[in-house]
């Protein structure tokens, strides 16, 4: 269980796209208790030792919709890390989403909430702090509904490769 944590590691250089004061948010969504969902939170945990920057702030969490809204506060660009399950992909799959071609990750939007993009637009309405760049990493999953904090063999056989290529989106994203 010493995977279940929120964490804050602030070390990140100037970049051309971002300002010395853009505050950013990188975002582990999913339960570490429920198989391949915590695979948000757990490519964070081994992403924040490699990538550290001081205007950075590593965080996990379990929640979606306008919940998000509140956590993204202070933060002008976010990129959230979640599970998908589309059936589609291969187990594995990374894919790049923004909210323009946004589809619904696992923890994004959530059955008890407001979808992700309505709780955007609602937040724009109410004059609330919405981060300028959203976007969201994804990773196609198997398992998300057994009790277990590793991920299944197949996931796990291919995790390497998984936090290598989240590993260079986000030094493209930050490095833009």
């Amino acid at each position: 269980m010493e995977r279940f944590f929120r964490f804050h590691v602030s070390k990140f250089s100037s970049r051309k796209e971002l300002q010395n004061s853009e505050k950013i948010l990188i975002l582990g969504l999913g339960n570490i208790i429920l198989t391949d969902d915590g695979i948000g939170p757990r490519l964070v945990e081994d992403l924040s030792a490699r990538l550290q920057a001081p205007h950075i702030s590593w965080e996990t969490a379990n929640l979606g919709g306008m919940e998000l809204l509140e956590l993204f506060r202070p933060y002008s660009v976010v990129v959230i890390i979640d599970a998908i399950k589309t059936g589609t992909r291969e187990p594995g799959a990374v894919f790049y989403l923004t909210p323009a071609n946004f589809k619904e990750t696992l923890h994004v939007s959530n059955f008890h909430d407001i979808s992700f993009l309505t709780a955007l637009e609602l937040g724009r309405q109410l004059k609330m702090e919405v981060p300028g760049h959203i976007h969201i990493i994804a990773v196609e999953i198997i398992e998300d509904l057994v009790f277990d904090d590793s991920l299944s063999p197949e996931l796990e056989g291919k995790y390497p490769q998984i936090l290598e290529e989240v590993a260079s989106m986000l030094k493209e994203l930050l490095h833009k």
